[in-house]
């Protein structure tokens, strides 16, 4: 009877050679991920995950591709992927030094100034083990012209509804994140065109390497508004957070963006109120609350 291949098998069989695993990466929530050495030199990473949605894989490695294609942040160059498999470069994990805080905050900004086809994303995408509402989930992103419509329409109200249809979101705070969704033109802060952001920027997802240069990882990236990345890296915090942003705003000064930082986390608290429930449910009220009291 032949056995059921391995993460090992598949790693061969997609790079084309035997690899030998070395053991496991902590670190990630969802899937299961090991280094592994090739026969023919280097060292590699891969994760799988067995029961993966649709193009889960294939969209992460098209994040990377197209973050790393912009020349700005550092990715992890991807070797191969397949429909329950994704092999990456292995990063040598290093300090979080105050000076790769501040490259990575230039970096950011440089990403931020490159231009997106539209919001959101052209083909199916996730954020954590979620969709993202794209075209490929059938809710074309491209409908929506402006950032507040697309903002409101693709990012806040398709998970406040899974949220408070589980139970994770009190009335009042549904209403409170729907008064923001009617409010966003007013309170949005200057028209933003579509930018290319990271899309799920915490601190998890930040690799400080041995080289002294961070990688950014596991993206949900899209056409988006920049300061999304920065709230959401603020919302749970990162080394050298104040050095991180002091550089990015010397690059790309953002006016009013300290008093929009409750506003942009609305969407990675409805995310995570869908994942992990009610607490992230009320903080979602209260950052609401905060983004339209600040008006």
């Amino acid at each position: 009877m032949t056995r059921p291949a391995g993460l090992a098998d598949r790693v061969a069989a997609l790079l084309g050679e035997p690899v030998t695993e070395l053991g496991p990466v902590g670190g990630g929530s969802i899937c299961r991920a090991v280094r592994l050495r090739r026969r023919s030199g280097g060292t590699v990473f891969a994760k799988t995950l067995a029961d993966a949605p649709p193009g889960f894989f294939a969209a992460e490695a098209a994040g990377l591709r197209l973050l790393g294609g912009t020349g700005t942040v550092a990715v992890p160059e991807v070797l191969a992927a397949d429909d329950r498999t994704l092999v990456l470069e292995w990063v040598e994990p290093g300090p979080a030094t105050p000076a790769a805080a501040e490259r990575l905050g230039r970096e950011l900004a440089a990403l931020h100034r490159f231009p997106a086809p539209g919001y959101g994303t052209a083909h199916p995408a996730y954020i954590g083990s979620l969709p993202l509402p794209s075209p490929g989930s059938g809710q074309a992103s491209g409908s929506c012209g402006d950032w507040p419509s697309f903002h409101a329409g693709r990012r806040l109200l398709p998970f406040l509804r899974q949220a408070a249809d589980d139970g994770a979101v009190a009335p009042a705070d549904v209403r409170a994140v729907e008064r923001v969704c009617e409010a966003l033109p007013l309170i949005g802060g200057p028209p933003q065109p579509p930018a290319v952001i990271h899309g799920d920027l915490w601190s998890g997802n930040v690799l400080y390497a041995a080289d002294g240069r961070a990688r950014v990882v596991d993206p949900a990236a899209q056409g988006g508004h920049p300061e999304a990345d920065l709230a959401m890296l603020e919302l749970f915090g990162c080394p050298h957070l104040e050095r991180v942003l002091a550089a990015y705003e010397e690059v790309r000064p953002l006016p009013g963006r300290r008093e929009r930082v409750p506003l942009h986390q609305l969407h990675p608290l409805l995310v995570h109120a869908v994942l992990f429930g009610a607490g992230y449910g009320a903080a979602a009220g209260r950052a609401a609350r905060e983004a339209l009291a600040s008006a």
